[in-house]
């Protein structure tokens, strides 16, 4: 591949020594190339507009970052939900108690876009010293809720960096009642997981018993988008719906209770496990799920060479496959019959999350 850089050496030369003299941090070469491209805008002459929401996007990714990076062996889960749920809605008890049983009987923290409503039910449940809020700057809303630490109060312009803020960091997602934003947040994420354009992740929408939103949206979802043909069946499989507390948590944690993370390397999928199948659930695996194999079968492997040079989960046990990276659907049903070959613990320990 290519250098990205000038054809002008000295130049080229000059951010080296830059990026030397910064300090002995990693990725060298990447942040050289970040130089690059802000010296690159500017001798494009890009638009002054332009240049301030590329220059606040990447100081505000890069503080988020830096506070999450913090508290990386934590498990997250995100709440989304309505600024405008009060504290007597049924669904507000219902995040409520969701945040606690995440952070006192699972060990996660809690992470919410900050606001009132749904959001601040999220954060008073966790407790300050368990919560984040990614919050955004608005005309009418811009102060974070009472129950969330300045320490770990992010503030973004952008909803667009916002919302990489949350699908960076998480490790699962708990989706409540509420409008445009909600609806906005619930479709980019299951769009991401369908596409493969994020790992997979357990999602879980919440709602209050009788109160109805999550089970009109699954109607809609069946009806016009599965009786359309505009997604197919196995895609219901990347959400899951309820209005019970131990039943979303245990949605959230049996993901990870063998399943860990994945990896492409020189075109397959490696998926890291806590215990790899035997011979026959292998065999059964090839069975039930040939459909997404581009060819070859589903293999237990060892660490491949790409995963030794990087030190990236070498503890951890593997099956490899020629995954088509169209059926994601079917791919979630495979992860959750790996989960099932296990028992699922009160607490699971996943690896930090965006891992490439």
């Amino acid at each position: 591949m290519r250098s990205y850089e000038f054809e002008d050496q000295n130049l080229n030369r000059l951010i080296a020594e830059l990026v030397e003299a910064a300090g002995d941090g990693s990725n060298g070469d990447l942040a050289g190339e970040i130089i690059t491209s802000a010296i690159k805008l500017f001798r494009d002459k890009a638009d002054r507009g332009d240049m301030k929401l590329i220059n606040a996007a990447v100081k505000e990714m890069r503080y988020s970052m830096l506070i999450f990076s913090k508290y990386q062996q934590i498990p997250k889960v995100t709440m989304f939900g309505s600024a405008r749920t009060n504290a007597g809605d049924p669904n507000y008890q219902l995040a409520v108690k969701f945040a606690e049983e995440m952070v006192n009987r699972r060990g996660w923290m809690v992470v919410t876009g900050a606001g009132p409503g749904i959001m601040e039910a999220g954060n008073l449940g966790a407790g300050p010293e368990n919560s984040f809020g990614v919050n955004i700057r608005l005309p009418f809303e811009d102060q974070a809720n009472q129950y969330i630490d300045v320490s770990r109060t992010i503030n973004f312009k952008y909803f667009f960096t916002r919302k990489l803020g949350f699908v960076k960091e998480s490790h699962g997602f708990a989706l409540f009642p509420g409008g445009f934003g909600t609806m906005d947040e619930t479709f980019e994420l299951l769009t991401l997981v369908q596409t493969g354009k994020s790992d997979l992740h357990p999602i879980v929408m919440l709602e209050a018993d009788g109160t109805g939103y999550w089970q009109t949206f699954n109607e809609f979802v069946k009806k016009d988008l599965l009786g359309n043909g505009l997604i197919s069946d196995p895609d219901l499989s990347i959400y899951k719906v309820t209005n019970n507390v131990e039943e979303a948590s245990h949605e959230i944690c049996h993901f990870y209770a063998n399943y860990q993370s994945q990896r492409y390397v020189d075109g397959r999928l490696i998926l890291r496990l806590n215990k790899a199948p035997d011979e026959a659930q292998l065999a059964d695996l090839n069975e039930r799920f040939s459909d997404i194999l581009a060819s070859g079968s589903i293999d237990a492997i060892e660490p491949t060479n790409a995963e030794i040079a990087d030190g990236d989960s070498l503890e951890l046990e593997r099956v490899a496959l020629r995954f088509n990276r169209r059926s994601f659907g079917r791919l979630r049903q495979m992860v959750d019959v790996l989960n099932d070959l296990v028992e699922t613990d009160e607490t699971v320990h996943p690896p930090p999350p965006f891992n490439v």
